[in-house]
């Protein structure tokens, strides 16, 4: 129904649905014509001519053919193979279109002999399905069924847990289907359609539908044919003859071959390395500092992206195998595992704040499967600056003075910004001397072994949360110093002194302390009561000093500290 409503063309061109892309395969089967003719003859002897004649004429045909059990297993072994390495663990799933369910029920066999997570679904076996093959009732078939049943309780219950499992992340991997499930039915994360069965016209439009369906991190649906159902893609008119209730137009751009998505990988490959046209490509920290630009850094990751995607299409596929020289092919996976670290690398060096969980699923997919260990260490996470142990760790396994200075100061600056309310006054000092240092460097008044020490000792500055001339009494609280940062410049221009002003810190943060309870931060009645207090305390202030505080300006006053409270309250400071 919904190819109906809605032209596949379009659905494409609006990305109401994915690409597909096409790839068929063939299985090889040898014939001892001699021996099949012995074993004919002996089998038939009782038989008369025309017996026989029929039933060789039966027994040749491509769905006996199709059929046989080392056909079948060997399919099974290339689709559990292809589904280990390019699909497992990536949260998406496959269905398998068999041509009967007797042929279903081998396929579910072998799959689970390969380890693979699969699972049959049929109608009840006096319902033939397709009306294409005879045998279908047969004591297999029979057995299964009850199994299932005695399993599930009822027809119904079957479909519907089988169904949920396939939809779930942990759940079946490869759903075995013949007519039932193979059209009108929508799950997401199926990317790929497994056929060995006959299709035609409106079926196969139906079927291969099944994988086009969006879902996060699904950039195609792919359809591995052994049965060439869609024949050369590249002469488009066989694929509309076999389609040929549907308007060409429509149909146009809903399939690309395989070898597409392999033509653009020179291509791909050569953008990315053209980023780092000028800049020594042998040079690593080169490379790192010349992406340091936010603009260029983004160029990067666009062009690294279509790449990896396009190298996951390729290495997925026979022909890209067949047709691309080894030493090319090894180019590739090298190239992929170097900029993948350079991208690992600058995004703990520039501390970036860009979730890129998708990326490295589908890239840590390829180089689990595809690229030999190097022994270099990966920085997979980027550690709080305050988890002393782990950062320094971290920072240990960069290999330039620049790199961990850049490190631990665009590190620095991440938890500045993601503080700065909690303790204003303290972390915009320590913004200063963050560019102060990156500035010096750059400006060549440094050498790196210097800007490595100079962020070194701002980083142990920040750690231990050092106040420059902030009163001793303060050190004993844990939050009047980060209230004292926001009443100090204000309060001196009244006269007080720092002593005067870290006691009325001190007595804002036992207002403060007192008047929380649960989830006050959210609570509008608490927190006037609390700036209530507050406004109390100052007035409590000028009565003993004798000043006289401007209203408009306690006002603004109060509501920093009560904003601050909130921010570190919400922060666990």
């Amino acid at each position: 129904d919904f190819i109906h409503k809605y032209p596949m063309r379009q659905a494409v061109a609006d990305q109401a649905v994915v690409p597909l892309l096409y790839e068929g395969r063939i299985v090889e089967q040898n014939v001892d014509k001699d021996q099949l003719e012995r074993w004919f003859e002996r089998t038939t002897r009782h038989l008369n001519d025309e017996q026989k004649a029929d039933l060789k004429r039966r027994m040749s045909g491509s769905e006996a053919i199709n059929a046989t059990e080392q056909r079948i297993k060997e399919i099974a072994f290339n689709i559990a193979e292809h589904y280990q390495k390019h699909w497992r663990g990536t949260g998406f799933k496959a269905q398998l279109a068999s041509a009967s369910k007797r042929i279903g029920l081998k396929y579910l066999r072998y799959l689970k002999a390969e380890g693979i997570d699969a699972a049959l679904v049929i109608s009840p076996p006096d319902t033939r399905e397709g009306h294409e093959e005879v045998g279908e009732d047969v004591p297999e078939v029979h057995a299964f069924w009850k199994q299932m049943l005695d399993r599930y309780g009822s027809e119904e219950a079957y479909n519907r847990e089988i169904i949920a499992a396939f939809g779930r992340t942990d759940g079946s991997e490869i759903l075995i289907v013949v007519d039932k499930l193979l059209t009108g039915f929508d799950e997401p994360r199926n990317a790929v359609l497994y056929i060995d069965k006959p299709l035609k016209a409106h079926t196969l439009l139906q079927a291969i539908a099944r994988v086009n369906r969006l879902c996060e991190g699904k950039e195609f649906g792919h359809i591995i044919d052994y049965r060439g159902v869609l024949g050369e893609l590249n002469d488009a008119m066989n694929l509309y003859d076999a389609l040929a209730e549907y308007d060409a137009e429509d149909v146009v751009g809903t399939l690309t071959d395989i070898a597409g998505e392999i033509a653009r990988l020179p291509q791909l490959h050569s953008d990315l390395w053209a980023i780092f046209t000028g800049v020594n490509q042998h040079d690593r920290e080169a490379i790192e500092r010349y992406l340091e630009p936010d603009d260029r850094r983004q160029r990067f990751y666009d062009a690294l992206t279509a790449f990896a995607q396009a190298l996951r299409v390729a290495l997925a596929a026979v022909s890209f195998y067949e047709i691309t020289p080894e030493a090319r092919i090894q180019r590739y996976k090298d190239d992929l595992r170097f900029f993948h670290q350079v991208r690992q690398s600058i995004k703990v060096r520039f501390a970036e704040a860009v979730d890129y969980r998708d990326y490295e699923m589908k890239v840590r997919k390829l180089l689990d499967e595809h690229i030999r260990a190097t022994g270099t260490s990966v920085i997979t996470e980027l550690v709080n600056v305050f988890d002393t142990e782990k950062f320094d760790a971290e920072v240990a396994k960069l290999g330039t003075p620049t790199a961990k200075a850049d490190t631990i100061l665009n590190r620095m600056k991440r938890t500045i910004s993601e503080r700065m309310d909690e303790d204003p006054a303290l972390y915009r000092r320590f913004s200063e001397l963050v560019e102060e240092t990156i500035q010096a460097y750059r400006q060549g008044r440094i050498d790196q072994v210097e800007y490595l020490s100079r962020a070194q000792e701002v980083l142990d500055e920040l750690r231990r949360g050092q106040r420059v001339g902030a009163p001793e009494q303060l050190k004993r609280y844990r939050h009047a110093p980060a209230y004292y940062g926001v009443m100090r410049e204000p309060l001196v221009g009244y006269g007080l002194s720092d002593e005067q002003i870290a006691e009325v810190a001190i007595a804002q943060e036992a207002i403060i302390e007192a008047g929380k309870i649960t989830d006050w931060t959210g609570n509008l009645d608490v927190q006037k009561r609390i700036k209530r207090q507050l406004d109390h305390q100052l007035g409590e202030v000028e009565r003993t000093t004798g000043v006289a505080f401007d209203l408009d300006q306690l006002d603004v006053l109060i509501d920093q500290v009560l904003e601050v409270a909130k921010a570190r309250d919400r922060q666990g400071s």
